[in-house]
């Protein structure tokens, strides 16, 4: 995928222009093609060295306690990765030994309500106003087997960070599911 001219930094917390704003939204159907076509090899290449890739639990609570229905950093998680432990992961699926992907999971990751803006240095440690904010909406489909069907739809709120040829990486995803109870039977998935 070509990628548009290095932009500069914006205003921390500002929206980004249509330019960037289109291009995020290619990058992450681009993203999104990746994981479907099953070339994990090629999506880790999306990913910074650096990567926080986090997925929270979630409880059910009652309205005056929703900030503790989203477990926090050290608590239960579903994913709490870096590019390195993903990378494994994939070489796992390789291997044959992954059997809860053997066959392999049919997917469709499905992206949407896109909002980029500019990060803002004050809210994230080791970004700067020329990284991205972005947050989205997904919806993955995952089918296996003949029977096994899943639906996972929630947020990811993502830092975007540009590389020295222009290109963007994510360099942090935190996935925010809707479900409090998963009834898949795995999730080896990639949000």
């Amino acid at each position: 995928m070509t990628s548009a001219p290095t932009t500069i930094a914006g205003v921390a917390g500002m929206r980004a222009d249509r330019d960037v704003h289109f291009e995020v939204e290619q990058f992450y159907f681009e993203e999104a093609e990746l994981l479907d076509d099953g070339r994990f090899a090629d999506w880790l290449d999306l990913l910074a060295d650096d990567l926080d890739y986090w997925m929270p639990t979630r409880t059910n609570r009652l309205r005056r306690q929703q900030a503790l229905s989203i477990a926090a950093r050290g608590e239960a998680a579903f994913y709490d990765e870096t590019k390195e432990s993903l990378a494994w992961r994939i070489r796992r699926f390789d291997s044959g030994m992954a059997w809860a992907e053997d066959p392999p999971s049919r997917t469709r990751h499905l992206v949407t309500n896109v909002v980029v803006r500019y990060a803002d240095p004050g809210r994230h440690d080791d970004v700067s106003t020329a990284d991205l904010d972005v947050r989205s909406a997904f919806l993955v489909y995952r089918n296996r087997l003949e029977r096994e069907e899943n639906v996972f739809a929630g947020q990811r709120s993502d830092i975007l960070r540009r590389t020295a040829d222009g290109s963007l990486q994510v360099a942090r995803r935190v996935i925010l599911l809707d479900q409090s109870v998963l009834q898949a039977k795995n999730i080896s998935t990639f949000f």
